[in-house]
Formats: structure tokens, C-alpha cells, sequence
């Protein structure tokens, strides 16, 4: 039994075993990579403070209620987030995250609403202008959603694809 992760298993197309290896260990590095760029940005952002005063950490993530899903959160928004608390230096609050179908009509959500799709986050950072988080959202080029919400204190942020053309996120919602 050969157990050498160098040499090739498939002796009959050596190179076809190699090709696959070196995909998976280039997709390895590029994971690390992003990881290391982003995640100790977050790491440091802090969460102290009277703003999260009763606030609960649902893997990983500050959320303001129980009812907040923040496991559901693909890898993309998942680092947007990481961006936020890296520039603003504090954790933020997550007032709605992931929806099924039912919490997502409950909610007024669209039909089409990124949330179900666990794209979407509403958030506010404690001690931070809503206005600062709008700026900073339309110039981070991985948010390819934002809803502002006049009157409310949180700002919707989501990962979609930009159409073409569009050097800036798709706004709604007052922005």
C-alpha cells in the first residue's frame, strides 16, 4: 500500500492524480490565504461597551435577538462582515441574518430575498454613525446589495452579484 501523498496513485495517468493534487492544494492556499488576510482584522474588533450589553454571540457573531440565524452565512458575506469590524474596530450586531420561507414572509421580506439564500445580513455597528456604515458599504467592492431604512438604526448588506456596469452596490430601501 502506497501511502506517499507526493507520489501518484493512478499508475496508468500519473499526471491526471497530480493535476488533481496540486487543484486541492492551490484551493487549500488560497483559503489560508483569504483567512489570513481577513479574519484577524475581526479578531481585534472589540465588544466592549454599553451598546452590546445583553447582546448574545451566536457562532461567532453578536446577534440582538434569539431569533437571529447567524450560522447560516455563506463565506463571502462571512468575510464582508470581518471587513466591517476590521475598519470600524468593533463587533457588529446582527438584527437579521439567515430566514426560512415562513420567517421571511413574517418579516416583510422579498420573495427573492437574499437572506433565504444566506447571502444577507442587517446589521448595526454599537457607537458607529449609519452614515459611516453606508459609506464604507458603498465602497467595499463585495457588497452587491444595500438597503439603508431611513429611520432605523441598521443597514442591509448582501453579497449578490453586481449586474454589469454597476461600480457600486445595488441601493433600496432609502439609500
Amino acid at each position: 500500500m502506497d501511502h506517499c501523498l507526493l507520489r501518484p496513485r493512478n499508475r496508468r495517468f500519473p499526471e491526471v492524480a497530480m493535476l488533481t493534487k496540486t487543484r486541492s492544494i492551490a484551493a487549500l492556499m488560497v483559503t489560508a490565504l483569504t483567512l489570513a488576510a481577513c479574519a484577524p482584522m475581526a479578531m481585534f474588533a472589540s465588544s466592549s461597551g454599553a451598546g452590546y450589553a445583553g447582546k448574545r454571540s451566536d457562532w461567532g457573531t453578536f446577534v440582538s435577538s434569539r431569533e437571529v440565524n447567524a450560522l447560516c452565512i455563506a463565506p463571502k458575506l462571512r468575510f464582508l462582515i470581518w471587513e466591517f469590524e476590521g475598519h470600524f474596530g468593533r463587533k457588529v450586531i446582527m438584527n437579521s441574518g439567515y430566514r426560512d420561507g415562513q420567517h421571511n414572509s413574517a418579516a416583510g421580506g422579498a420573495d427573492n430575498s437574499y437572506h433565504t439564500k444566506c447571502m444577507a445580513a442587517d446589521f448595526y455597528i454599537p457607537g458607529v454613525d449609519k452614515g459611516q456604515l453606508i459609506a464604507f458599504a458603498m465602497q467595499t467592492g463585495s457588497v452587491g446589495g444595500l438597503g439603508c431604512y431611513p429611520g432605523k438604526s441598521f443597514i442591509h448588506v448582501d453579497v449578490r452579484d453586481r449586474p454589469r456596469g454597476y461600480s457600486r452596490p445595488v441601493t433600496f430601501s432609502g439609500c
